[in-house]
């Protein structure tokens, strides 16, 4: 009798034990995973990048329909993993550097030959992902996102700088992406060449964790 019933009383822990554990271990799913949805919790401090997506470029034009103003077929991002809490849920980071190489640049723009440098100023900025696939981008507080084209022109070199409040994108699991369509950015200076407004839209993919594809639960 006693050994049949310590074997109940075994069975019995064990039955209850296994449901228990398979909502905590859903609960503890985090925002960002490496491998596959619902894969291993990317790392608070994580260094994450991303370069254009293959065959496509990154633009800044003049008009969100139009296609003049500059278009650049190689970039890079960098951003540090601050918080990945549990999904759903909303994580960030800290995007360190994002570069754009002069020579895979160029422009289409009246009296423009050729285009010098594309830096984005004012980093860091700070970076929600959702699990909803929402992304936003913000400066510091009091700052501003910032970008400054030059051009080389007709009439020499020229600087033009454009500003925005914030960024907003979408992330995609089909091919760990990041997108960026017609963010408007609007002239704070620079010469009459420079295109008085710019719309920016690009391309990210695929985001990864020190070579490991990245994902949003």
């Amino acid at each position: 009798m006693r050994t049949r019933t310590l074997l109940t009383l075994v069975g019995a822990v064990a039955a209850l034990s296994i449901p228990a554990a398979v909502p905590a271990s859903a609960a503890d799913t985090p925002v960002l995973t490496t491998g596959s949805v619902g894969g291993t919790a990317v790392a608070v401090g994580d260094v994450l990048t991303a370069p254009l997506a293959s065959g496509t470029s990154a633009t800044l034009y003049s008009s969100a329909t139009g296609t003049s103003g500059v278009k650049c077929t190689s970039s890079t991002f960098t951003a540090t993993v601050t918080d990945n809490p549990a999904a759903p849920g909303t994580a960030t980071e800290s995007v360190g550097a994002q570069t754009f190489d002069s020579s895979s640049c160029t422009s289409n723009v009246v009296g423009v030959l050729g285009v010098s440098s594309i830096t984005v100023d004012n980093l860091p900025y700070t970076t929600t992902v959702a699990s909803d696939g929402t992304l936003t981008v913000t400066p510091a507080s009091g700052s501003t996102i910032q970008t400054t084209v030059k051009l080389t022109t007709l009439l020499g070199s020229i600087t033009c700088v454009y500003q925005a409040a914030s960024l907003t994108g979408t992330t995609s699991n089909d091919d760990a992406s990041i997108n960026f369509t017609n963010q408007a950015f609007t002239k704070t200076s620079g010469s009459s060449l420079c295109f008085s407004a710019g719309y920016f839209t690009a391309k990210y993919a695929p985001v990864t964790d020190n070579g490991a594809t990245v994902y949003v639960n």
